[in-house]
């Protein structure tokens, strides 16, 4: 490693941990004011609440690292330019290409630190998390599995969702189990789907089965729908169903392989699965990017300028990446595609900067 690869790899980790601490410590100190009213109202002690944002903080990063190194390759090259460090290695005849090897070096390294990050650590973090905040915080009386079963339990009964599809809110195979004082099971419901419609759900083929007023037998209906009052809504839903957040690669297609052979639709999650792949690649799509926009020789005014350049263009990554996300949820774009669009279309932006940066 040259003089010069040591020089701006300092300069890119000194400038990253700057930004890391910065943007974290803004985050949790917003997340603390807004939820720490939640954690008093529910009787946790404090250390419950510092447990809770200390699991948050793995998530937080694998979000933010990209945005960190994209920032720390525009504040550094900023700061030299600032300071006619660029015009001096032009004047050595030193080429763009000597200082994208750092630059490249760093990039792989940071995309394999939030790979591992999200694959290994973020998982059991966001679960442990989510736990906290729903069943200590909230009282969510719900648990959800591995295979997405999720329970429920009411004033006078228990609720079972074999499968919850978030993006078209439907439930599928639901069992309400409704009991009476002496814990006897006096109605149950069993539906093959429902739908949240103008406020409520309604369930689709549904077998009804009530205990007579003997006690001891059940009489038994089937209705083509039926609307029922739950307690519950898509948004809880949405929190109580396992995400893929708090899944690792492996387990996450161990599960679309079990939806899918259940007959359920995937698409979602499969669209999630690639994202997993594609995103953590964004780190070097992003520096080279950050490389080309710098070596414009724009970036004058130093650290401002960077720091504009920096979150523009994380903004319109964020933008573009959950349109194309949002496409492949909606199967309008098969789920491979929806998750590389956006680092093809930014990979193609940093090499074209590369291409028509003044040389150095």
């Amino acid at each position: 490693m040259t003089i010069l690869d040591k020089y701006l790899s300092r300069e890119i980790f000194r400038y990253f941990f700057m930004v890391l601490v910065l943007v974290v410590a803004i985050y949790l100190a917003v997340d603390f004011f807004e939820k720490i009213d939640n954690f008093m109202e529910a009787g946790l002690p404090f250390s419950r609440a510092i447990d809770f944002f200390l699991h948050s903080i793995p998530f937080v990063l694998s979000q933010i690292i990209p945005v960190g190194v994209l920032l720390s390759v525009l504040i550094s090259f900023g700061m030299m330019n600032k300071h006619n460090e660029l015009t001096a290695l032009r004047s050595c005849g030193i080429s763009i290409h000597s200082l994208l090897k750092p630059i490249l070096a760093i990039g792989f390294l940071f995309s394999f630190l939030l790979f591992f990050l999200s694959e290994a650590i973020v998982p059991v973090t966001m679960t442990t998390a989510n736990r906290i905040w729903l069943n200590e915080v909230r009282k969510e009386q719900a648990i959800s599995t591995r295979e997405n079963n999720i329970w429920m339990k009411t004033t006078n009964g228990i609720i079972h969702i074999r499968h919850y599809n978030a993006a078209e809110k439907a439930l599928y195979k639901v069992t309400l189990n409704t009991f009476d004082d002496r814990f006897r099971l006096i109605r149950r419901l069993d539906a093959e789907r429902g739908v949240f419609s103008n406020g409520q759900w309604v369930l689709f083929e549904i077998l009804e089965q009530k205990l007579d007023d003997t006690g001891f037998s059940y009489t038994i209906d089937f209705q083509d729908s039926m609307p029922v009052q739950l307690d519950m809504n898509p948004d809880r839903l949405k929190h109580v169903a396992k995400k893929t957040s708090e899944m690792g690669i492996e387990e996450l297609l161990n599960y679309i392989d079990t939806i899918e052979a259940e007959g359920y639709s995937a698409t979602q999650y499969r669209v999630d699965f690639h994202a997993k792949i594609a995103f953590p690649f964004v780190c070097i799509i992003l520096v080279l990017a950050g490389v080309g926009i710098a070596c414009k020789n724009r970036l004058k005014d130093g650290l401002p300028a960077s720091i504009a350049y920096g979150i523009g263009l994380a903004f319109l990554y964020w933008v573009l990446n959950s349109f194309c996300m949002s496409l492949g949820y909606g199967e309008m774009l098969p789920p491979m595609i929806a998750a590389w669009a956006t680092n093809a279309v930014f990979l193609c932006f940093g090499v074209i900067m590369l291409m028509y940066a003044e040389q150095i």
